[in-house]
């Protein structure tokens, strides 16, 4: 069983390789993630395991023999899965990895944001005192929170943003009235009436043809004026040269960035934004879900390949 690991991102590998060791498996890791390499190097390989790399419908027409692409995210939209599907290739994902790691976040960059804790912090080290240069500050309960999207991780979110007395609404066309059962949080069937409407608004949607550049300079021109943009969601959902220039004529009171269309995004647009608090595509992280991502990756490959039905099929 030869497994091809495309880009190697994680401290080590060693989870990979005892999984698949135990199932008579072995790791290789390509020297690079080309596509070209990928091709050359693992067209005879049994599966491939991939975090970045991109797998277009070329390099999947080289894979000769894989069974398998294992990807460590949640997010496919690195792998051309009509291809993968067309050429009898299980795709496979974690989607439940870093569920809670990414809602804490959330829930950190909206209270930094809205509390203006990065200013505050800022103040204090210039020597400053005082409440002057925060205001204006609002109570936060009582706001309208409204979530795009409402899978795994927004539903952590919402959990968490009860806590703190946001009124909660959510625009995801892909879910049913049960899925918002006993959660307290509102359905909206508009995504124009969600953004006009919220005073923050979060976004926890997967990365498709649909979603790409969903919130550019139209859609948050349609929000409240002083409303906060939250994105630990994927990059390209939100312009980011449409957010900065929100932030600079004060039509976006503040905004909390983890993902950028362009990674790593533009540090001279970004600079100047007093009211963008922003990391590094952070969110995913812990100690604990990058161990839960390889198990959970490097266990997938070992069940198709013996002949069972993965946890987590996409296609």
């Amino acid at each position: 069983m030869r497994v091809v690991l495309t880009d190697q991102v994680f401290p080590t590998v060693d989870v990979e390789r005892e999984i698949l060791g135990r199932a008579g498996g072995k790791l290789e890791i390509l020297s690079d993630s080309s596509p070209e390499t990928i091709r050359a190097e693992a067209a005879e390989a049994d599966a491939i395991l991939t975090t970045y790399a991109a797998i277009d419908a070329d390099t999947v027409a080289a894979l000769k023999s894989c069974k398998v692409i294992a990807r460590y995210g949640i997010g496919v939209d690195n792998i051309d899965l009509e291809a993968a599907r067309a050429a009898g290739i299980t795709v496979t994902n974690v989607p439940d990895y870093c569920v809670e790691e990414v809602a804490d976040h959330t829930i950190a960059l909206l209270l930094a944001v809205w509390r203006k804790i990065v200013t505050g912090n800022q103040v204090v080290r210039k020597d400053g005192w005082g409440i002057a240069q925060l205001r204006p500050v609002r109570r936060l309960s009582g706001r309208q929170l409204g979530m795009i999207g409402f899978g795994h991780i927004g539903r952590a979110v919402a959990a968490r943003a009860t806590t703190f007395g946001l009124e909660i609404r959510v625009f995801d066309p892909y879910i049913d009235g049960s899925a918002l059962a006993g959660t307290g949080v509102t359905r909206i069937e508009d995504l124009d009436e969600l953004l006009s409407s919220s005073d923050i608004v979060t976004i926890h949607a997967p990365l498709t043809s649909g979603t790409k550049g969903l919130i550019d300079s139209a859609a948050i021109d349609k929000m409240k004026d002083g409303a906060v943009l939250i994105n630990t969601s994927r990059g390209p959902i939100v312009d980011t040269k449409s957010a900065a220039d929100a932030l600079s004529r004060g039509k976006l009171s503040g905004a909390g960035l983890d993902v950028f269309d362009q990674e790593p995004p533009d540090a001279a647009m970004l600079s100047s934004l007093e009211t963008l608090v922003a990391t590094p595509h952070a969110a995913f992280y812990s100690d604990e879900a990058i161990a839960e991502s390889q198990t959970k990756a490097a266990t997938s490959i070992v069940t198709v390949l013996g002949g069972d039905e993965p946890d987590y099929r996409v296609v």
